[in-house]
């Protein structure tokens, strides 16, 4: 079983940057799909991102596309999210999580299909 261990939120202003890490252990990390997921206060979860497994392909939240940019390294077992022009709105708590079958076809992820999260990282956007 994979396991999922998500850093680099903070407290950052409107307009500013963060780049989130999700390191991946217990599994081959090739070949399957990764997403971020992520959780504002007193809402449900939410797709944000999905990269496939090659890398060559992304689907975004229309919330956050040509804003955010996910990718991968499957030489270390890593996947990013870079978030740029942050909105008071991307206040959340960021997930990534793993297809559970490999090289199925990109999409847009649903939260309803995982079962097990790791501990996220809380992104905080002042306005």
């Amino acid at each position: 079983q994979v396991q999922l261990v998500e850093s680099g939120g903070g407290l950052v202003q409107a307009g500013g940057s963060l780049r989130l890490s999700c390191a991946a252990s217990g599994r081959t990390f090739s070949g399957y799909n990764m997403g971020w997921f992520r959780q504002p206060p007193g809402k449900e979860r939410e797709f944000v991102a999905t990269i496939s497994w090659s890398g060559g392909s992304t689907v975004y939240a229309d919330s956050v596309k040509g804003r955010f940019t996910i990718s991968r390294d499957n030489a270390k077992n890593m996947l990013y999210l870079q978030l740029n022009s942050l909105k008071p709105e991307d206040t959340a708590v960021y997930y990534c999580n793993t297809d559970p079958y490999p090289f199925l076809p990109v999409r847009a992820m649903s939260p309803l299909d995982f079962g097990s999260w790791g501990q996220g990282t809380q992104v905080i956007v002042s306005s």
